[in-house]
């Protein structure tokens, strides 16, 4: 029975290690599916271009936000990322959003440490 805990706390810890280990790598999001709908949403029938436009300009947009967040990752705690991740993992994937989630989250803890 003991040797069964004991196998259990170190799959349990295990899990843990790893999961925390994935929220501090910079996330490979899939930004198709909230691309695609900014994309219908946009779309305006006498719009040149279309709905493929407005899709290819999300994705460009989506790249940059990634490419500021690679540039900013370092300012950001451990916490601060595992909770953003989470947030954009229960949803349709953004990068926008997932900054936006980051800078807040710090800008609060920024507001917090001058008290």
């Amino acid at each position: 029975m003991r040797v069964l805990f004991i196998a259990a706390a170190a799959a349990t810890i295990a899990l843990f290690a790893v999961r925390s280990a994935q929220s501090q790598a910079i996330p490979n999001l899939n930004v198709d599916p909230v691309c695609h709908g900014i994309a219908q949403q946009a779309a305006n029938p006498s719009e040149k271009g279309g709905p493929d436009l407005a899709f290819s300009q999300c994705v460009q947009s989506e790249q940059a936000m990634r490419q500021k967040l690679v540039n900013e990752w370092s300012a950001f705690l451990p916490t601060e990322k595992s909770n953003c991740i989470g947030a954009e993992m229960g949803g349709m994937a953004s990068y926008t959003d997932l900054v936006s989630c980051l800078e807040m989250a710090r800008d609060a803890r920024q507001l917090n440490q001058g008290k």
